[in-house]
């Protein structure tokens, strides 16, 4: 299974550049008004999930674009097809295919592909996270004050009174400095292999973030919400290097 994740997402890296390479002429809708779906997202939520219903015509399957298709074997596969779709439309390169494959409710196998950069970061539980095959780890930074964070502003398309302007104004004046690059699941992963030190965000769902967080867990991250506690429905996510989670913890805690 680890292999036939590896090739699919490889091949669907290939049908978003595919895609990428005549953006002028693709379609572009709005699923709301500050959030689109573009022909491409579409195609590649087809092509993964075509492949996953011919090897495993019993496993349940999550995506993005489709929804919910039921399964009978306890297994269930994640899909964002293409997890930055305002970067991707823009010509941009930080854009990533995610497919996260569960077990009974467990996080089994993740992977997540830029296909600009040709970057694929992989993890199995228990097995470790890998890039391109390479074993990735933490930054080691323990001074809060010189971390450099991720972070993102999915909570803006919902237009909701509490969003992450507030804790980023909180934040940045507490670190180094700040990305902001338009992939939560390239921002987990980043965080696992040590380009960005933690990484916060609202509003997101089980799709952004499963591979993600399989991949940083792995990498041996620390995960939770914003009061330090167990992750339960994504809509509040911390992912550091352990070092400075209490930290960021803290600040994100704090009264508005």
């Amino acid at each position: 299974m680890k292999d036939f994740l590896r090739e699919i997402v490889l091949a669907a890296g290939a049908v978003s550049l595919e895609y990428r390479g005549r953006l002028g002429s693709i379609e572009v809708t709005h699923k709301s008004r500050k959030d689109i779906v573009t022909e491409a997202d579409v195609a590649v939520e087809d092509y993964l999930i075509g492949k996953i219903n011919e090897r495993y015509p019993d496993h349940a399957i999550l995506g993005e674009e489709s929804g919910s298709h039921e399964g009978s074997s306890g297994w269930r596969w994640i899909i964002d097809p293409i997890d930055g779709t305002v970067s991707f439309v823009r010509g941009q390169a930080f854009y990533s295919i995610s497919v996260c494959v569960e077990k009974d409710g467990e996080f089994v196998l993740g992977a997540v592909y830029a296909p600009v950069l040709d970057e694929l970061f992989t993890a199995e539980k228990g097995g470790g996270a890998f890039l391109n095959g390479e074993p990735i780890s933490l930054s080691r930074e323990d001074d809060l004050s010189l971390c450099l964070m991720a972070t993102g502003f999915a909570c803006m398309r919902y237009d909701n009174e509490r969003n992450n302007i507030a804790y980023f104004n909180k934040v940045m004046p507490r670190i180094a400095d700040i990305r902001r690059c338009g992939s939560a699941a390239m921002d987990m992963c980043y965080v696992a292999c040590g380009r960005v030190d933690g990484f916060w965000e609202l509003e997101l769902n089980i799709y952004d973030l499963a591979a993600g967080v399989l991949i940083a867990e792995e990498a041996g991250a620390k995960i939770s919400d914003f009061s330090g506690a167990a992750v339960s429905d994504y809509k509040e996510i911390v992912c550091t290097n352990g070092l400075v989670h209490d930290g960021l913890v803290e600040i994100l805690s704090e009264k508005m």
